[in-house]
């Protein structure tokens, strides 16, 4: 994303007004991801390796922990300029039980979504905000948050309550060594960066880590640990307390260079132009 129109952290996660002007790398985000086109050509991202075009009548559904790559596709030298938004699971689940299952790799049942009138209305009304107004309050964002994704809910086809309890019964099955690996990369110091030292821990070569791992969660551990990265880098730069050296330190990088570059592939934007662009929303009282 070589432009950052509007970026806003929150406890219903991101979003973000974007024109973007390069591909992204194979990534994920634990988030429930919608993605639309507010602007410039149409363009497609690839979910799971099939190719979902991103136009002015549909918009692209992404699942928490699902694969995807951003296609960049210019015309005539405009780029498309996207509205993201990463919703967090937690904040979801707080406004109905619809959206339980929103943490799930499957909620959405299918990647593309035909926008009706009335979802490109609540699309139209939070791109001009994100784009004119010079500050949006928290209860304002957030109203139009809920919205736009009850749009999304409505017209597409989610898991329901019963999918969610067979769902969390499957993952009780998930291969024991797999949930310990899991547990390690998201409490340990190493977890991050050192997936030999995780196999070993489970007692398990590097490639039948790698097969198991991607066969229990439909990622690979090192995708998996990027999004862990990224997450821990996204909270960090929001909160704009510690340095960039600080941050690339603690997420394993050896130079600086090294997390710009990292944090580039996946975001398209470097980690300082993050941290200036981003606005975080006060936290509401309870």
């Amino acid at each position: 994303m070589s432009k950052v129109i509007r970026l806003l952290h929150g406890e219903f996660g991101r979003v973000a007004l974007l024109e973007m002007d390069a591909p992204l790398v194979t990534h994920a985000h634990h988030h429930c991801h919608i993605l639309c086109k507010v602007g410039g050509p149409d363009t497609a991202f690839q979910v799971r390796g099939k190719n979902c075009p991103l136009t002015n009548d549909n918009a692209v559904l992404i699942n928490a922990w699902e694969e995807h790559s951003y296609l960049h596709l210019p015309v005539g030298g405009s780029n498309p300029v996207l509205l993201a938004l990463y919703l967090e699971p937690k904040w979801l689940a707080s406004f109905s039980k619809k959206f339980l299952a929103s943490s799930h790799p499957c909620f959405f049942m299918n990647n593309l979504s035909t926008l009706g009138a009335h979802q490109k209305q609540a699309l139209e009304k939070i791109s001009m905000e994100l784009w004119w107004s010079d500050q949006i309050t928290h209860e304002q964002l957030e109203s139009m948050l809920l919205e736009l994704t009850l749009g999304f809910m409505e017209s597409a086809d989610v898991l329901t309550s019963g999918d969610l309890r067979n769902a969390g019964n499957a993952l009780a099955f998930m291969d024991p060594r797999i949930r310990k690996a899991i547990h390690l990369m998201r409490t340990s110091p190493q977890g991050f960066t050192d997936i030999s030292t995780v196999a070993q821990s489970v007692n398990l070569s590097r490639s039948h880590f790698f097969e198991l791992f991607r066969r229990c969660t439909g990622l690979s551990p090192v995708v998996f640990a990027n999004v862990l990265r990224m997450e821990f880098a996204f909270d960090a730069l929001a909160d704009k307390d510690e340095s960039l050296i600080h941050i690339g330190d603690e997420l394993g990088f050896s130079a600086q260079g090294h997390f710009t570059r990292f944090f580039k592939q996946h975001q398209g934007v470097t980690p300082s132009l993050y941290r200036q662009q981003v606005e975080k929303a006060p936290k509401l009282d309870s």
